[in-house]
């Protein structure tokens, strides 16, 4: 069951910067909030949001502080103080109660908001992320969003960079990619972010791989259902990182999609929307 119908734009100020993205208006069944990772915009969730707009869920898919078509943060800092304080006040206005789904980044920041409240969601799903993570996983993709800050001379050389990165086949035709990117002035095609987010983070800010202790205390006090949803072929979630959240976390579990790598949406969508289904069914089960 799909719908072709197109979502609303939509658009939250935080106070230093507005955040936008799109809503699809798919039923009472509750909202679904999405919530992508470092270095993507909301469109990574388009596919997922669409299909579970059409199962009833009313979903927003959200460019997160930096990133997209949100605003950049006017003195340059990041940070998950920033990034939680944001949806904090977006989930405030969808009504609490919500269904956080973040990968990376944004099921950092998903875990962060619910730890910090735990009335603030309904549930957590987190897509290929535990706070403490496999050190050479996160180490590629610093280098990765680090080695093209230069931008790029057209699309092409943009389609040959993801292609490198995802493993997964390259574009046949790279226009897709323009929501990922930014035209300059000076011709060239840079991310669709603010370089500043490399740069400039508060030196005791919780980062997985670095400093997990702190991602691990505010897991520890999740009492909601929360689903960990890894990728099979992925180098930033490994057995270890899984077996210590789910001993600090009991109401939570994990679920393999077995093609897909890091970026598991991108890589697999249908398995993956197919396992956030089956969890938000359970959700609406009585007791």
């Amino acid at each position: 069951m799909t719908t072709t119908d197109a979502p609303a734009p939509v658009s939250y100020d935080c106070g230093d910067v507005v955040l936008r993205g799109d809503r699809w208006s798919g039923g009472a069944r509750g909202e679904v909030l999405f919530l992508h990772g470092g270095g993507q915009t909301r469109h990574s969730w388009g596919g997922a949001a669409r299909e579970l707009a059409a199962r009833g869920w009313t979903t927003t898919t959200l460019d997160l502080r930096g990133h997209g078509d949100s605003d950049w943060s006017p003195d340059g800092t990041y940070g998950m103080d920033r990034y939680a304080g944001d949806i904090v006040q977006v989930v405030a206005r969808l009504g609490r109660g919500v269904v956080l789904v973040g990968a990376s980044l944004g099921g950092l920041t998903s875990l962060t908001v619910a730890g910090r409240d735990a009335d603030a969601a309904r549930a957590l799903v987190l897509v290929d992320i535990v706070p403490r993570t496999a050190p050479e996983g996160v180490k590629r993709i610093g280098d990765f969003m680090r080695a093209h800050l230069d931008g790029f001379d057209d699309l092409d050389q943009v389609a040959d960079a993801v292609a490198a990165y995802t493993q997964r086949p390259r574009r046949n035709n790279p226009e897709g990619l323009k929501k990922n990117v930014r035209q300059r002035e000076d011709g060239r095609w840079y991310w669709h972010w603010d370089p500043a987010m490399m740069s400039i983070v508060p030196d005791d800010e919780p980062r997985p791989g670095v400093q997990p202790e702190p991602l691990m205390d505010l897991a520890r006090t999740v009492t909601l259902p929360v689903l960990v949803v890894r990728g099979g072929r992925s180098d930033v979630v490994d057995d270890q990182g899984i077996e210590e959240f789910l001993a600090a976390v009991p109401t939570a579990r994990v679920v393999d999609v077995a093609e897909a790598g890091h970026m598991v949406a991108g890589d697999d969508n249908d398995d993956f929307t197919s396992a956030v289904d089956a969890f938000l069914e359970e959700l609406d089960r009585p007791v």
